[in-house]
């Protein structure tokens, strides 16, 4: 009898053509699950008969309360080499293996300028106007070449964004607890002698932090003060780094020109969320890491990672060694 095998969250129903999974398909079967489950009960029901759970970045939390309603459970794979909201403990109290991938790449990157030229030069309404027939430019663009980009973070991410910024004439600073003079000298950026100054100086603030108790709520109502009236913040690393609540009420405020959002609290994000309607936000479905390369990589390590629990020599094993 085959193994069966849940792909979670496979919002685009690809999985199976990201990979080639003809090489454990002889002992696995495949079923891939499109829509996502925010009830643990629920999510317990439908994949208790599962022997190898596929799940997609840190979007769904596998706590010891699941793991205990999945007695067939052998392994888990994970998209990337760190997750926070895996219970590796209960997962090995429960002798399941949890195995990661290779991580994203550039898209983040790619994604962050995306928000950010389209804030400036609010491209989705000037496109919604031209194609709903309403009026020919009605908004003036903000201009990026002289004016500041401020980073939280200089690291993988946060030092190619600085690269894009450089590109466009824009001066940039960079700021983390960890950011030292050198590497801020090494990316050819200034290093800001403080969060405050950063922010309140920078004309677009961008986020490239990792989430941890340091830079969890990193920026609340305070910091977010701060911000010039013109100025735009952009969030692509976790949403739980901008403190959600004081975010609504600034941008329902105007405090700061908008905000370009691809991490939430709540994913999928509630269809009566604020952060849906509010006029000064461009938002994505959390698309920073939705790449055909970055696909490509999870599901293809994630097979890599089948095939060796199947012959009994795991890989990439997060939490515990092998």
């Amino acid at each position: 009898m085959k193994l069966r095998c849940a792909v979670l969250d496979d919002f685009q129903s690809v999985a199976a053509e990201m990979a080639n999974w003809s090489t454990v398909s002889d002992r696995v079967e495949l079923v891939s699950f499109p829509e996502h489950f925010t009830d643990e009960k629920e999510l317990a029901a439908a994949v208790a008969d599962f022997d190898i759970i596929v799940t997609l970045r840190e979007r769904i939390p596998f706590p010891a309360s699941l793991f205990a309603e999945l007695p067939r459970l052998q392994l888990l794979v994970a998209s990337g080499m760190r997750n926070s909201v895996i219970d590796y403990a209960a997962a090995e109290r429960h002798g399941v293996t949890v195995c990661g991938t290779g991580s994203s790449s550039t898209p983040p990157v790619e994604l962050t300028w995306a928000l950010i030229l389209g804030l400036a030069r609010h491209l989705v309404a000037e496109s919604t106007a031209l194609r709903t027939g309403g009026r020919w430019q009605s908004t003036v663009g903000a201009d990026l070449h002289g004016r500041r980009l401020g980073l939280l973070g200089l690291g993988k991410i946060g030092s190619k964004v600085a690269q894009v910024g450089q590109a466009f004439g824009m001066e940039v600073v960079a700021w983390s607890q960890n950011l030292t003079a050198e590497r801020a000298a090494e990316c050819q950026v200034a290093l800001a002698p403080s969060k405050e100054e950063l922010l309140r100086t920078s004309d677009v603030v961008s986020t490239h932090l990792a989430l941890g108790e340091r830079t969890r709520g990193l920026l609340g109502a305070g910091e977010l003060a701060l911000l010039k009236p013109d100025a735009y913040l952009v969030n692509t690393s976790r949403s739980a780094i901008v403190d959600q609540d004081a975010l609504v009420d600034a941008l329902r405020r105007g405090a700061f020109a908008g905000a370009g959002l691809d991490v939430f609290d709540v994913e999928p994000l509630p269809l009566d969320h604020p952060l849906r309607t509010l006029p000064n936000v461009l938002a994505t479905p959390h698309l920073g890491y939705v790449s055909q390369h970055n696909y490509r990589t999870y599901y293809g390590e994630a097979v890599e990672d089948i095939a060796a629990h199947l012959a009994g020599s795991p890989v990439r094993v997060l939490g515990r060694k092998p």
